[in-house]
């Protein structure tokens, strides 16, 4: 029968995709020439170099030719298939590492990834799918290590709590600089293209990256030779460990970094290593934004959906804190930093201006739905009343973005701005309060306390102070606590849940009004569309011929399609309707 012919074809299709290269099927100098194609050494799925061999010798390979010939166009499409999975292959293998399919550089493979920190071997994805590629997880699954006796120990009452930090990363030795813009601009969260564009990711974050480099180099030097992020976020966590440890929880930090070492895929290894079968995910970012908790949240999705058997809550039960500004704790310590720093203006408040700068974010994801703007103004706005309060001084302040990237438009007003304006207005004294930033690097310790105090100074105002960032100030630590203890003990709020509520998708907008390729909402016009086509050819053949009738079971003795848009479908509708009425 046919569908005994079609499940043969299937079958064969997926054995084909499945042998392995000493198949005796395939002739030795076939496989000789095909292997040659590709160099070794390079990161291509196994998978694909099977697709590239079948490819080359899919139209004489005998189990194809032994096909029915009235199967002709399944062949071919065979053929065609592998074919283009083979050219991806090799596309991907000769082309410049600017050019390859996105991922990002220093990911280490599994044979590497107990070496030294910093190794930056063959870019290949260690346990996650970093790449976007139009050929991801098609002929493997990418997934994470998990002991299977979790399951058994979630049901036996055996609760093991893990905390999984999420952060920005930084280099933390300069010849790892350019690596790491690369991974940051290579992400589509922070540069966005549109979908035709979309190949060119890699290759003009390579350019960004070397542009700007030589610049960076210099600012990290200017701070020690590199970023102090993981070792000041590793103290959090193991402060954190011990608060709550004095509450009764044991707990272990995990730390994942988006850009940089340890980076979240390296974290999610050892969550699932330790066996941890309650995960409380925080992301270190106090106000929720697409380019920061939103992309890394983005990542663990990924991941999630590449291997969901790992992450059944069964075995992994994980819930995230989207965000905290609004947090007692949190508001409660960056007010008592405030006043530290308020405390030789007592008396005359009109001396002084609190200045909140917070990282800046593209304005058109602003208009797109982030929350990020409004939480941060709600979020100076609380902390300044909590700072005024009970006090007879009345401190004003005002809030600016920084760190802005690019030729688009971006949050304004811009911390430089800003100065230069107070410092035309006669200001002589400043507190700046690095809003946004949980820990110092290279925006506080460079960007603010050296580059925004030479405009300061050069704008006039002659009494510079910087706001210390959170760091591990104990009100601090106990607001992280409070908040895995809350998320423990509330309804679980799954990645995916967060995404829906804060983006309502996973991506964040590109701000193009159009857009090449196949997404939710043009398949979703397509198919309406296509189901109106057909009602109307329905009716129109209903209209101009009738229903023929039909033998055996059918609808008022007509063709149920047909029926439908007849008065006897109707009237036979209504009949069944009142029937059940009564």
């Amino acid at each position: 029968s046919r569908k005994k012919e079609r499940g043969v074809w299937v079958y064969r299709c997926v054995h084909l995709l499945r042998r392995s290269e000493s198949s005796p099927e395939v002739p030795p100098e076939g496989l000789d020439r095909a292997r040659g194609q590709i160099p070794a050494g390079c990161c291509i799925a196994g998978r694909l170099k099977q697709a590239l061999y079948l490819g080359l010798l899919g139209s004489r390979h005998p189990a194809i030719r032994r096909l029915p010939e009235r199967m002709q166009a399944q062949r071919l499409s065979l053929a065609a298939l592998c074919l283009l999975a083979g050219f991806s292959a090799t596309t991907e293998a000769f082309a410049p590492g600017a050019l390859r399919m996105p991922t990002r550089a220093g990911l280490r493979s599994p044979q590497t990834s107990s070496g030294r920190r910093g190794y930056l071997g063959p870019v290949c994805a260690a346990t996650a799918p970093a790449s976007r590629g139009m050929f991801k997880n098609m002929f493997d699954k990418v997934t994470t290590t998990i002991n299977r006796d979790t399951m058994e120990k979630a049901k036996s009452g055996e609760q093991k709590v893990g905390i999984l930090f999420l952060n920005l990363g930084g280099p933390e030795k300069l010849d790892e600089v350019e690596d790491f813009l690369f991974n940051l601009f290579n992400d589509p969260d922070i540069i966005r293209l549109p979908n035709l564009l979309q190949p060119l990711q890699s290759f003009i974050a390579r350019r960004i990256a070397s542009s700007r480099a030589p610049n960076s180099r210099e600012a990290y030097e200017s701070i020690g030779g590199g970023s102090p992020i993981v070792k000041l976020t590793m103290e959090q966590g193991t402060r954190l460990e011990e608060e709550l440890r004095g509450r009764g929880i044991d707990s272990k930090m995990y730390l994942g970094m988006r850009y940089w070492y340890p980076f979240t895929e390296e974290a999610v290894d050892q969550i699932m290593k330790d066996e941890i079968n309650r995960l409380v995910i925080i992301p270190l970012y106090p106000q929720y934004s697409i380019s920061t908790s939103g992309s890394s949240l983005r990542l663990l999705n990924d991941m999630i959906k590449a291997d969901p058997d790992t992450w059944d809550p069964r075995k992994l039960d994980h819930t995230v804190v989207p965000d905290w500004y609004d947090h007692p704790g949190y508001v409660n310590t960056q007010a008592k930093l405030i006043k530290e720093q308020l405390e030789e203006f007592k008396g005359r408040p009109d001396d002084v201006k609190v200045m909140f700068s917070a990282h800046g974010v593209p304005v058109s994801y602003v208009e797109a739905g982030d929350p990020y703007k409004g939480q941060i103004e709600k979020c100076s706005d609380l902390i300044m009343k909590k700072v005024n309060e009970g006090s007879g001084d009345q401190f004003d302040y005002t809030l600016c973005f920084q760190s802005r990237v690019g030729p688009v438009k971006w949050l304004e007003p811009y911390t430089d701005t800003v100065l230069n304006q107070l410092g035309e207005d006669g200001l002589k004294n400043i507190v700046v309060v690095p809003l946004s930033f949980v820990s110092d690097h290279v925006e506080t310790l460079e960007e603010i306390d050296q580059e925004y105090r030479e405009v300061a100074e050069e704008a006039g105002i002659t009494n510079f102070k910087r706001v210390p960032a959170l760091n591990s100030e104990p009100g601090f630590i106990g607001a992280l606590a409070d908040l895995t203890v809350d998320a423990l003990n509330k309804p679980a709020l799954r990645v995916r849940e967060t995404l829906n509520l804060y983006q309502g998708d996973e991506k964040a907008p590109d701000g193009s009004w159009f857009n090449v390729g196949i997404t939710t909402t043009s398949e979703k016009i397509n198919g309406r569309l296509a189901m109106l086509a057909l009602s109307i050819l329905a009716v129109g053949q209903v209209i101009k011929a009738g229903c023929p009738p039909i033998d055996g079971p059918s609808i008022a003795g007509k063709e149920p399609f047909c029926a439908a848009f007849s008065a006897d479908g109707w009237s036979w509708l209504f009949d069944v309707v009142q029937s059940l009425q009564m």
